[in-house]
């Protein structure tokens, strides 16, 4: 419920539709869950370098760089990991309406986690793209340690091991990059964009 001395200035700023027409695409937020070490990270860096390279206004939202600020203050029980997911939803929904394609990269482990994003950004805006990595090779790539320190016991609470991941149902895409190199895996991402 929105407090009676807030009084939002949407209508009288510049129009998602005229920000879109300058930029030549739409706007949409592409959120790539996936088990940590699944490449949803590399996979997002890429896609926005080659989306840049073509012109198009695109940003990464990444959780470890979005954790480092706006949600440093929050750790990752269940509770948290909603609440991170919710801010970054809020912040993905007003670069979309500034145009911008959204490159989301979050575990985001249950689907009714996902679902809230879509719900706050909008169903037309929200690209679910499940970065398939099965657990033993991203075990294998483990490059934050992470996986090591879960199957120790000095990591609670770790996607995949100890907490759960629920995998999309029905993805807008499926990336499968046990058998797919990066540029592989971003060039594909792109081609399914509807931009």
């Amino acid at each position: 419920m929105m407090a009676e001395n807030i009084h939002p200035i949407y209508h009288r700023l510049v129009q998602r539709s005229e920000r879109e027409t300058a930029n030549g695409h739409r706007g949409a937020v592409v959120w790539m869950t996936g088990l940590s070490g699944s490449g949803k990270s590399t996979i997002a860096a890429a896609a926005e370098r080659k989306l840049f390279e073509r012109g198009v206004f695109a940003q990464v939202l990444d959780g470890d760089n979005v954790r480092t600020g706006l949600n440093g203050n929050l750790g990752f029980s269940l509770e948290d990991r909603q609440e991170n997911t919710r801010r970054v939803a809020e912040v993905a929904k007003l670069f979309v309406q500034a145009g911008a394609v959204v490159l989301c990269s979050f575990v985001s482990p249950t689907r009714a986690m996902r679902q809230s994003v879509a719900d706050i950004v909008g169903d037309d805006d929200f690209l679910e793209v499940f970065v398939n990595t099965p657990l033993e090779i991203c075990e294998q790539r483990d490059v934050k340690g992470l996986y090591a320190k879960a199957r120790a016991g000095d990591l609670k609470n770790f996607t995949g091991i100890d907490s759960p991941y629920e995998a999309p149902l029905d993805p807008f895409l499926d990336l499968r990059t046990a058998d797919l190199t990066v540029d592989e895996a971003a060039d594909r991402l792109i081609e399914a964009l509807p931009l």
